[in-house]
């Protein structure tokens, strides 16, 4: 088969008119092309440094930004899309050239072919895996194909995926951290509780462990005690300490146990759940459908925690969704709630949904919490826009290919 006439493609073109059609290229099904691809990295500072175990361990330093990568496609029948990807403490001008690298493979492609464009752009860097910085990159890519096809379709993503309820449960963190003292996590849990938020987590991992109870307990007998809580140690329990500690916690009746050993730990994972009542959760630091793969046949999670940009972007989340759906497992993705809303509300089983007001200055628009759940809008594709302060905080732009 030869492409039409009237849309060659570039290779088609190089290779004269009786070229046969590429494998990799658009067939005469096509309705439109990707044109122009804008690349923005901004940086958002956070109003207070943020400290959780990794911190009082030393692993990590506070956290004073969240760095994003924002991708805008734009194709010849000017229909856009937009989709980001973030990186905390370092790695965000890493996404940027990664992505500045491989965007102008995108000239030219049907946007609508989303898992063929993503296996091209994972190809294009390959050296540098299949995982971490290069698939983080992709996300945004990604992420901005699937607000297009949304937007070209009238919908909202979760329902263009197709989805089992129009919200989904949400509880907040911002106000769990271990640089807060606990009158003030007190105050800002039951402050999140009357916004509408449906239940609480708070970071533990304190170098003397008492600290950790003791803030959990003053939390618990504060709030009702039918409120949800769950805690989070980021990694930085070992083994005996994460049963330990685990065992204590059973009384409190939590909904999870976040992240107690370290991320790769899946033997760790696999004994601690096999040990308690309380259901572990984890995954929100791996950076693939594989390794999630390994940490769920490992036994190692009761609560898988995908991370949307962390994976790769919405294909393969929705991948990712499908393996755990398999294997009966609960779902709650972490963080970049103004994406992971659409794909918990596509998930058969009822999910939670992190709460983050942080990024509420780069769009125009906000979700709406209520009655313990965050709804998702009727606005095409993820619903959202840049503000004016996103431009204000960018600091570097790339573009391939040119406008319509």
């Amino acid at each position: 088969m030869t492409q039409p006439a009237t849309a060659p493609s570039r290779a088609s073109a190089l290779a004269g008119p009786e070229a046969p059609l590429l494998a990799d290229q658009p067939g005469a099904a096509t309705l439109d092309r990707i044109a122009h691809v804008q690349l923005r990295s901004i940086l958002l500072p956070l109003a207070t440094a943020i400290s959780d175990a990794k911190v009082l361990t030393g692993r990590q330093r506070p956290m004073r930004e969240v760095a994003f990568l924002f991708v805008e496609i734009t194709t010849e029948g000017g229909r856009s899309g937009i989709g980001f990807t973030y990186s905390n403490r370092a790695g965000g001008p890493g996404q940027f050239a990664h992505a500045n690298e491989i965007a102008d493979v995108l000239i030219g492609a049907d946007p609508s072919d989303i898992d063929k464009i993503w296996t091209k752009l994972c190809w294009a860097g390959a050296s540098v895996g299949r995982s971490g910085l290069a698939t983080q990159a992709i996300a945004a890519i990604d992420t901005a194909l699937w607000d297009l096809k949304a937007k070209r379709a009238g919908l909202p993503l979760a329902k263009l995926i197709g989805s089992h309820r129009d919200s989904v449960r949400t509880y907040n963190t911002s106000g769990g951290f271990l640089h807060t003292p606990i009158d003030e996590v007190k105050d800002l849990a039951a402050a999140a509780l009357e916004r509408g938020i449906g239940g609480i987590k708070l970071k533990v991992g304190q170098p003397d462990w008492r600290t950790d109870i003791a803030r959990v307990s003053a939390v618990r007998e504060h709030l009702d005690p039918d409120v949800p809580i769950m805690i989070d140690a980021n990694q930085q329990w070992d083994r005996h300490t994460a049963i330990r500690m685990g065992r204590i916690f059973e009384e409190m009746n939590l909904v999870w146990i976040e992240e107690p050993l370290d991320a790769y730990d899946v033997q760790g994972h696999a004994a601690l759940a096999r040990s308690l009542d309380t259901p572990i959760a984890t995954g929100e630091m791996l950076a693939s459908v594989a390794e999630h793969v390994s940490m769920i046949d490992g036994g190692g999670v009761d609560i898988v925690q995908p991370d949307a940009p962390r994976v790769g972007g919405v294909t393969q989340y929705l991948k990712l969704a499908a393996y755990a759906e398999a294997k009966h497992l609960d779902v709650a993705p972490h963080f970049i709630m103004e994406i992971h809303c659409h794909l918990a509300a596509a998930y058969p089983q009822e999910s939670w949904v992190e709460h983050f007001d942080w990024l509420d200055p780069l769009f125009n628009e906000h979700l709406e919490i209520r009655d313990g759940r965050m709804w998702l809008s009727d606005r095409p594709g993820l619903g959202i826009t840049l503000s004016e302060q996103a431009h204000a905080w960018t600091v570097a732009t790339a573009e391939a290919g040119a406008r319509p």
